[in-house]
């Protein structure tokens, strides 16, 4: 009867340890002074969420006219929060951009483990162009916010260069002629070129997928493709890749390794099955350099596709 009651205690006692335990998920802390020294700047919180925080004063910006205060909405920002263990922090952040700063701070985000989860306007009528760079990560508080440091500033680092932003990509204007080789453009992608009005080649690669239980495809808009115009000598190339969220950092990344620019990264669709996102892109180059490039994303996605 005693071995029992010992027994019983035990359990007991193993039991509210247990749920001891669960009460504690979630109550994690992150320290702030880490966070502060790691990103050298200051921190405040709000509840167990420690953020940072950098006003975009250093470029004037008017939009519809107005000079407009960098307090109404030219801020970034990044903010770690536990998760439920403590032992890595999440990051979300969005960061202020000017047109010819993005390709350096995707770079550098992709340099220190982070992830760009969207980049798209807030504005019309700004003058510079103003654009927000949506920016993602895991792992312990002061690597990431050592990597939120590096991406700002590497971005101050060309404002250093150049007070004001850029008015167009570096670079020779390639002339529109129709002499682009669509048979190039096809061997070296394995997708079928049409040419279009003006010369201008295009490619495509469809997916599927569901909206409102009904399949949906390419012709709804479930398609990547480039547009190539201008010259086999130099040649732009635009486009668009549709990807799953787990495709996107290594698409994103295959194209900024071949030297494309990423000029946009959001949604289309509501309620779709799967989400699919897209990046809209730019390149300027040989045509079959673009056209390698193009085909190196794709290649990346391939890997991640079910």
């Amino acid at each position: 009867m005693q071995k029992s009651k010992t027994i019983l205690a035990f359990i007991t006692l193993l039991i509210v340890l247990f749920l001891a335990g669960c009460s504690g998920l979630g109550t994690a802390t992150l320290d702030a002074r880490v966070i502060a020294k790691a990103a050298n700047t200051k921190t405040t919180a709000i509840g167990d969420v420690v953020r940072i925080n950098w006003r975009r004063d250093d470029v004037v910006v008017n939009i519809d006219g107005l000079s407009f205060p960098p307090a109404a909405g030219l801020g970034s920002w990044a903010a770690f929060q536990p998760n439920s263990t403590g032992e890595n922090a999440l990051l979300m952040g969005d960061t202020v951009v000017f047109q010819d700063e993005v390709d350096t701070a995707i770079d550098a985000v992709f340099r220190h483990g982070l992830n760009v989860t969207a980049l798209h306007n807030h504005f019309f009528y700004d003058e510079p162009k103003v654009y927000f760079m949506h920016i993602s990560g895991r792992g312990p508080a002061a690597e990431l916010a050592s990597g939120v440091k590096a991406v700002w500033d590497a971005i101050r680092q060309v404002r250093a260069a150049n007070p004001q932003p850029a008015t167009r990509f570096a670079g020779p204007i390639p002339e529109l002629k129709a002499n682009i080789d669509a048979n190039r453009i096809e061997s070296t992608t394995g997708l079928h070129a049409t040419i279009k009005s003006e010369g201008i080649v295009k490619i495509s690669t469809d997916r599927t997928g569901s909206m409102q239980s009904t399949k949906i495809g390419g012709a709804m808009g479930l398609s990547s493709w480039a547009a190539f115009s201008g010259s086999d000598e130099l040649a732009v190339m635009d486009g668009d890749i549709i990807m799953t969220a787990d495709e996107v950092p290594s698409v994103l990344k295959a194209l900024r390794d071949n030297g494309v620019h990423i000029v946009a990264l959001h949604n289309h669709m509501l309620a779709e099955q799967p989400t699919y996102y897209f990046t809209h892109f730019w390149g300027k180059g040989p045509a079959i350099e673009l056209a390698k490039a193009f085909k190196a994303a794709l290649e990346k996605q391939a890997q991640y596709k079910k």
